[in-house]
């Protein structure tokens, strides 16, 4: 399947297209300068990616984001890279904002594979298994001073005003009342012990690559930190089949106030994007609709 980012995604979002981006790397990193610069097709709505040659890629952010994230990639991730079992980007370079383009952005390697299709894997138990792999991994990371990933400590009852807003929004697009009663039956899930562990956080299909089925690279790491271990969970319901989801629990030994909240967490990012995304971005859209049909289904037979 290909993902390809539309043009404008969010209000304020700032304008960049092929021509800035030559100017950007022209000016910052002539070394570059010779590399052809083309857009990437990707799934993800928080940056923008241009091919610098075949090796590179530069990646610009849509409406900008906390310099901290960029500072936590530039140091962590050439550090992280060797205790993966998977491929991540490795940070080349930082450029600087400007008049025309007021964020900072940056250079990567570029990771060659494609985005996985939310429940189209021809073997979603061997992609299972890899996914609980690299969870493992990362939650092995050891770094002193380790940062608090905000988007990995989110509660559940703090998402319920927008959880219950999405379902009214997306109310012609799915079972509103279906998806109500498994939302509110996510929000009597556990909460969390405050026990943290390393996280990714954002674990949706268009951060996530493969190669010949299986898992071979995970992007975008500006939500890395230490936090609620369910974050890491939700991806079970974005990309997996319900079998896939039990092999994926199983080889993580998520307990069941785990595996709640992480199905809670699913949804409400799932049932934000479906309303928000159905014009902008089609296939983001779907692959929210994918999620909410899992879990309404699984919440169906569970009740």
């Amino acid at each position: 399947m290909a993902f390809v980012s539309t043009p404008r995604l969010h209000e304020n979002e700032l304008h960049v297209d092929t021509a800035l981006v030559e100017r950007l790397v022209a000016s910052q990193f002539p070394r570059f300068a010779h590399l052809g610069v083309r857009p990437v097709r990707a799934l993800g709505t928080v940056h923008v990616l241009y091919h610098l040659g075949d090796d590179l890629v530069a990646r610009l952010p849509r409406v900008g984001v906390p310099r901290e994230e960029i500072d936590k990639e530039h140091a962590l991730l050439p550090r992280l890279a060797a205790h993966l079992p998977v491929e991540i980007p490795h940070p080349v370079a930082r450029g600087a904002p400007t008049p025309e383009y007021p964020s900072e952005w940056s250079v990567y390697t570029w990771l060659r594979g494609e985005n996985p299709e939310p429940g189209g894997l021809r073997d979603p138990r061997g992609f299972a298994l890899d996914l609980a792999d690299f969870v493992r991994a990362l939650r092995r990371f050891d770094v002193p001073d380790a940062p608090p990933s905000e988007r990995g400590r989110r509660r559940l009852r703090d998402l319920d005003a927008s959880a219950r807003a999405s379902i009214e929004a997306a109310r012609a697009l799915v079972d509103a009342d279906a998806a109500t009663r498994a939302w509110e039956t996510a929000l009597r899930a556990p909460e969390w012990d405050g026990h943290a562990v390393w996280v990714h956080a954002d674990l949706l299909p268009g951060n996530l690559l493969v190669r010949e089925d299986r898992l071979s690279g995970v992007l975008d790491f500006g939500s890395l930190g230490t936090g609620d271990p369910a974050s890491d969970l939700n991806v079970a319901w974005s990309v997996l089949p319900r079998d896939a989801r039990e092999v994926f629990r199983g080889a993580l030994g998520a307990d069941e106030g785990t595996w709640a909240r992480a199905r809670g967490l699913a949804l409400v990012i799932a049932l934000q994007a479906l309303p928000y995304y159905r014009h902008t971005h089609p296939a983001f859209a779907r692959a929210a609709r994918f999620t909410i049909d899992e879990i309404l289904d699984e919440h169906g037979r569970q009740g």
